[in-house]
């Protein structure tokens, strides 16, 4: 989608701190961190949200849960653990229409986190 944030971001248009990429996933760090390991890890296929995940697109789903356990062990964190948030829709967070996993780590998770 050539109006999307995280789109730009994956056509390198916009600067990120990359952590990981894949020929399916990219991952970058947060601009704004919610924990010491804030790394949003999102589809190279424009998809709005879960809402939208359907049977041609759906195969997407694996590759990021795949890219997201290599980003918590880049990041040092899948030994301690982490916290994986999918925002789903506007009442739920979700600010940018591209699906994304925000995957936190680094200190213990408190109910105050986020």
């Amino acid at each position: 989608m050539d109006n999307c944030l995280f789109c730009k971001i994956i056509r390198g248009e916009i600067p990120s701190e990359k952590v990981y990429e894949d020929e399916h996933v990219y991952a970058f760090k947060d601009i704004h961190p919610a924990a010491p390991v804030h790394v949003l890890v999102v589809p190279k296929v424009h998809i709005e949200s879960l809402e939208a995940l359907n049977e041609e697109n759906i195969q997407n789903i694996i590759p990021i849960h795949q890219g997201i356990k290599k980003v918590a062990k880049i990041m040092g964190i899948s030994e301690a653990g982490y916290r994986i948030i999918v925002n789903c829709g506007e009442q739920a967070g979700q600010t940018v229409f591209h699906l994304h996993y925000h995957v936190l780590g680094g200190v213990k998770m408190g109910e105050k986190l986020l």
